[in-house]
């Protein structure tokens, strides 16, 4: 257990806007070019685009120890786990707008995702690896629905409130990964 003296000292990379992670020349999330996306679809994935990127930024340069290190207990909550819980989110959503029987859970049993996020550089590389490989198979699912509004699946969700939901889980944990980040070495900003 860490006494508050062992609590990393705060720091930001940036030097323009010291709360910043990143000057906004150097932010990968700032490469459009200042241009806003044309239309509510481009919008959409922009957000989410930008949200994906804040989650692996905020998991760039640690080891396998500092990814899988948990926050408070008795929380099962790391940055690694959050990478393999959004792998296994990616992979759910998929189910929610197929028709067919349901793809099965990427790390098994209920939170498996978390439980499983142990300090070992082979996991890490599987994890993002997921990531990456459940990421692109929903996005490639759903560029075939260039209606917003159209109802897919089952329960037949519109591709909107699907985009929507994408975001605001990505936003959610981006906001476990901020304070997971600091914990881990004190790195604070956007």
């Amino acid at each position: 257990m860490r006494s508050m003296s062992d609590e990393p000292a705060r720091w930001t990379t940036a030097t323009v806007y010291p709360d910043m992670w990143a000057d906004p020349d150097d932010d990968p999330r700032n490469n459009n070019g200042g241009d806003s996306p044309e239309g509510e679809a481009a919008t959409l994935r922009d957000g989410l685009r930008d949200y994906r990127l804040t989650l692996r930024m905020k998991c760039e340069g640690l080891d396998a120890e500092q990814l899988a290190r948990r926050s408070v207990p008795p929380s099962t909550m790391s940055l690694l786990g959050l990478v393999r819980h959004l792998a296994e989110v990616e992979r759910d959503w998929r189910n929610w707008i197929s028709d067919g029987e349901p793809l099965s859970k990427l790390y098994g049993v209920k939170d498996a995702d978390f439980h499983g996020a142990v300090a070992e550089q082979a996991v890490v590389e599987a994890a993002f690896a997921d990531l990456e490989r459940e990421q692109a198979a929903l996005d490639a699912e759903l560029a075939e629905h260039t209606d917003l509004g159209a109802r897919v699946g089952k329960d037949g969700i519109a591709i909107r409130e699907l985009m929507v939901h994408r975001i605001d889980e990505y936003a959610r944990h981006c906001g476990h990964a901020d304070l997971l980040r600091e914990c881990v070495d004190g790195r604070v900003g956007q």
